[in-house]
């Protein structure tokens, strides 16, 4: 061994293997951003400006400028609010539906790993039902959802609900009474309500019709997690099982966590557990056209309509919806666009295609009080760009 030592350091000292040392770190400005400028931003994260911010990972030219994680005693901060009778957590104390219990959030299990995505896996779930797609194996976005239901069981069937498509459920445009207008704390939220009733596909699906689908955007929790289900039904595998095959092993995800409803299929509308890391991978996966290291994995048909508008949100505010994935407007006269998720808490992972950017944030504010809303997150990220157009 110690010969070997020697020699090794003899090589080196002479140039002999002078090929294989490691190259130099790229820093921030080797890609275009300033790091004094997302110091500042760095600085108000830590010091409590935007709540309770658990990490911020930033990657350009898939390259990562920032990766930051900020400790928070969530035991302290909610452990009273876990004891309390209240929307949040009534109907499950002890368990995974208890959003301020610590064993179950924001980390899985406490592990200061795998993060809660809560509304993100929406998305996620879109990019499971577009590899079926790509694959053959799920149906058309036009087949009616009464299909995969015996209408005799169903409450409050008329012809708008028999026109009721998959591509309805999937751009939020059910047309369904379901009030997810009102914070998730309102035990009169229809999520809320849905995560407390004893069957969360038949709670969705017994809702009462207001007016004929594909009308408008309007958020309904209970849409995507129908489709949990109907993927179950319209394909034979269970959506997690496919995800793990099909899309989270050939990007190297090897761990997460997905909660069950008490039917026990995936949660689809907001159970996910992830890595911010991984979160990305997914997120660059469909900057880069459903391609990854060279392999194709989701169809370039399917990334494209996912994110395109399928129907608009706030016109003001330039948001618009694609396919269970948020679009936002930014820049000189909202002519660029940024694609990504958003869940409850604060969590957001965001493309910014023009400038090849990736951005990942993870927080946990549940009560009111200051919190990190996208369009911040895109202002603070672009203010260190130094080669961009925006």
């Amino acid at each position: 061994m110690r010969i070997a030592w020697l020699l090794a350091g003899y090589l080196v000292a002479h140039g002999a293997i002078a090929q294989v040392a490691p190259a130099p770190a790229v820093t921030p400005r080797d890609l275009g951003v300033d790091p004094a400028v997302l110091a500042r931003f760095d600085a108000d994260i830590a010091g409590g400006k935007y709540g309770n911010v658990d990490s911020l990972l930033i990657l350009r030219h898939g390259k990562v400028v920032l990766d930051r994680t900020y400790a928070h005693n969530y035991a302290a901060i909610y452990g009273e609010a876990a004891k309390q009778k209240r929307a949040l957590n009534a109907l499950d104390p002890g368990g995974p539906y208890n959003y301020f219990n610590p064993w179950w959030h924001p980390y899985y299990r406490n592990d200061g790993e795998l993060h809660s995505l809560q509304s993100v896996t929406k998305t996620v779930t879109s990019m499971v039902i577009g590899v079926a797609t790509s694959h053959g194996e799920f149906p058309s976005l036009d087949t009616p959802v009464m299909k995969y239901f015996d209408e005799s069981k169903v409450a409050n069937v008329d012809d708008r609900k028999r026109h009721l498509t998959l591509r309805n459920l999937i751009t939020m445009t059910v047309g369904m009474k379901w009030q997810d207008d009102l914070p998730y704390d309102d035990p009169n939220n229809a999520a809320t309500m849905m995560e407390g009733s004893a069957d969360w596909v038949k709670f969705f699906i017994d809702q009462p019709m207001l007016e004929e689908p594909g009308t408008r955007f309007y958020y309904n929790d209970g849409a995507p997690q129908a489709l949990s289900y109907i993927f179950r039904v319209a394909t034979g595998h269970d959506i997690e099982e496919y995800a793990a095959e099909h899309l989270f092993r050939p990007l190297g995800i090897q761990h997460w966590y997905w909660k069950r409803t008490p039917q026990g299929v995936p949660d689809t509308e907001g159970g996910l557990y992830l890595d911010r890391h991984d979160l990305a991978k997914l997120m660059m996966l469909f900057e880069h056209d459903g391609v990854w290291e060279g392999r194709r994995i989701v169809s370039s048909d399917w990334v494209k309509a996912s994110i395109a508008p399928a129907v608009t949100v706030d016109q003001k505010a330039g948001v618009q919806y694609g396919y269970l994935w948020w679009l936002y407007q930014y820049g000189k006269d909202n002519s660029q666009h940024a694609f990504g998720g958003s869940g409850f808490g604060g969590q957001v992972p965001l493309v910014l295609p023009d400038e090849d950017l990736v951005i990942v944030v993870n927080a946990w504010n549940l009560l009111h009080g200051p919190d990190l809303r996208t369009h911040e997150i895109v202002q603070r990220v672009l203010a260190a760009v130094t080669d961009g157009k925006h």
